[in-house]
């Protein structure tokens, strides 16, 4: 049996800084990569690509970990573009034949009377072949489970984004402040996060 499951979430974050400076930090992707989740599993491939290891989901009896590579990329104008570019799963090589993921999301700057907000909206798709015993489950008991499931993985991305990018962004205008350095493009020291 073959199922897909999907799911959205948006971002509207006010912050309390000039819409330029703003723009200037989401111009470097690797600083969102970071803020989004924990340093440690993700490993830079290079221009705009990560692998991100995500920790162990339990979809029903099945313990899944996906390891996703990841293209962000930049616009001039400081609008971050996400989207997934393939995706293992180990652990379970049946599901990993069987499995695909699609990810896509932006994060852009708007300029308000008080400052900037952040809008974002990530959309997280999963289709998979239900591996034998799964598959005598009822179709709506798995479907509720795999949607819920996606949805908790967006909300974890979401509250995180929330937390440590307004952290990151202060500790980058503070950097930007004492060394008076214009080298944006540094990335995120993995022990600052």
């Amino acid at each position: 049996m073959y199922l897909k499951f999907t799911a959205n979430q948006s971002l509207s974050l006010n912050v309390d800084t000039p819409f330029g400076q703003l723009q200037h930090y989401l111009r470097q992707p690797r600083r969102l990569v970071y803020a989004l989740t924990d340093p440690t599993r993700v490993e830079y491939l290079g221009s705009d690509r990560f692998r991100l290891k995500m920790r162990p989901l339990n979809f029903l009896m099945v313990s899944l970990q996906p390891t996703v590579d990841l293209a962000v990329q930049a616009s001039s104008e400081g609008c971050l573009h996400l989207r997934s570019l393939g995706c293992d799963i180990r652990g379970v090589d049946y599901i990993n034949r069987r499995f695909h993921l699609d990810l896509t999301g932006y994060l852009r700057p708007e300029a308000t009377t008080t400052g900037t907000t952040l809008i974002g909206v990530a959309e997280l798709e999963v289709g998979v072949d239900i591996p034998p015993p799964l598959d005598f489950t009822p179709r709506p008991i798995l479907e509720a489970t795999g949607n819920s499931l996606l949805k908790s993985v967006l909300l974890t991305i979401k509250q995180r984004l929330m937390q440590h990018l307004v952290a990151d962004y202060q500790r980058w205008l503070a950097e930007v402040d004492t060394t008076g350095s214009k080298d944006w493009l540094a990335p995120v020291p993995a022990s600052s996060l």
